[in-house]
């Protein structure tokens, strides 16, 4: 009996044909067309994701960063394929993606491809997909340059081999992913629209400065809310691990709140001989991390809701609690509320990357609150429900990623 190599391990009916292995120059020839008559603005530059795959520039990253004149610009028409030439963390080589929305133009720094009669764009993408398959494809072809830029024309790019079945077959593989990708995409998009909703519910749920009530509110709830200092409601932790009896190390992560260090890193970053200079937090207490980024400019504060103690970095501030409800100063300081008070009152010369303020300062800082904790709590709980939402949300679009990704890994040679 022959034995058959060059077939997938999941397949549609109706297709047993092998697979079959050709340069990718078989399939794909290089564009020549350019925006020589300026046909084409700086309004219809792509861009080329790896996740969204051929964008338009501007309606992707809010603006173009195409230069002056864009006349020596390459056209993309719908369904031709564009290898990117510049590094992705996941594809050091560059991608190849096909155009499924209008026609634009990119830098001349891409490559732009037609497709021959024998091939579908949408297989085109779906079989670059797996990073594994294109990074693999794209190794032998490619020699980075001193900047970490592509040396490869656009011929040679075509010249590693690929295996594809019929061009039926092809299709049918194609569209069946591209749905896949719709789906993804649309879960996506909910989840960007849940997290814009909850970004406006925090500041419509918490007053606006200078003002004692928020925009939003609860029903049977009414008056000014109280101001208190920090300092007023909170204590500062200083219990330090001097016993060692505590070895777990926490870290305080702008996006994912107090969480283990080996959870975070995959593995442990404190040195275990230093630990007994560490603070120890304790469950529901607070902690400040001076590092600033993106998500928080002057640093964030989060709640450790683990269920047990731990230890954290001496560079960390930490705080317990009194008289006021935990889950509701929890997402008080999700809040831009407190920002003005550490920019007014940090201290210059700060390290780029760290915020510098002195306890004695942090601890006058002005906190917000309703007077009735059934109130705080009713605040407290539904963010904490509406987090769960966009966490749910997360979860669907991770497994119909790793769905995504064993049907890349089955469904082609």
């Amino acid at each position: 009996m022959k034995e058959t190599k060059n077939v997938p391990q999941l397949r549609f009916s109706g297709f047993d044909d092998e697979w079959e292995e050709k340069k990718l120059n078989e399939y794909l020839e290089p564009s020549k067309q350019k925006n020589l008559d300026n046909k084409y603005s700086k309004n219809d530059v792509l861009s080329v994701s790896g996740e969204f795959g051929i964008v338009n520039q501007i309606e992707f990253q809010g603006r173009s960063f195409a230069g002056e004149y864009v006349n020596n610009y390459g056209v993309v028409e719908t369904n031709d394929i564009v290898y990117t030439k510049s590094p992705l963390n996941a594809n050091p080589y560059g991608i190849i993606k096909s155009n499924f929305g209008k026609t634009g133009i990119v830098s001349t720094l891409y490559a732009v491809y037609k497709s021959k009669n024998n091939v579908d764009p949408c297989f085109i993408q779906t079989y670059f997909d797996l990073n594994k398959r294109l990074n693999d494809y794209l190794r032998p072809l490619v020699r980075k340059g001193a900047k970490n830029d592509m040396k490869v024309s656009s011929e040679d790019a075509l010249l590693g081999n690929v295996v594809f079945p019929s061009k039926l077959e092809q299709q049918k593989i194609g569209a069946f992913l591209f749905h896949v990708d719709t789906l993804i995409q649309a879960k996506i998009k909910k989840l960007e629209s849940l997290k814009a909703v909850k970004k406006s519910l925090l500041q419509k749920c918490f007053p606006k400065e200078g003002e004692k009530v928020p925009e939003m509110r609860f029903a049977g709830f009414k008056g000014e809310w109280e101001e208190k200092k920090l300092g007023e409601i909170a204590t500062k932790v200083i219990d330090k691990n001097f016993d060692l009896s505590v070895q777990e190390v926490f870290t305080n992560s702008a996006e994912f709140g107090v969480i283990s260090q080996r959870d975070f890193f995959d593995h442990d970053i404190a040195n275990t001989a230093n630990i007994d200079g560490y603070y120890v937090i304790q469950n529901e207490d607070f902690v400040y991390n001076p590092r600033i980024s993106v998500t928080a400019p002057v640093g964030p504060i989060n709640r450790n809701n683990l269920g047990r103690k731990g230890i954290t970095s001496p560079l960390y501030t930490l705080f317990r609690t009194k008289n006021i409800n935990t889950l509701y100063l929890e997402w008080y300081f999700k809040t831009e509320c407190w920002h003005d008070f550490m920019y007014l009152n940090g201290d210059s010369g700060a390290r780029f990357d760290r915020f510098s303020i002195k306890d004695i300062v942090f601890f006058e800082m002005p906190i917000l609150f309703p007077a009735s904790v059934a109130e705080q709590q009713k605040i407290g709980q539904f963010f904490l429900k509406y987090d769960s939402l966009i966490s749910a949300q997360q979860k669907e679009i991770d497994k119909l990623k790793d769905i995504k990704k064993s049907l890349l890994q089955k469904m082609f040679i």
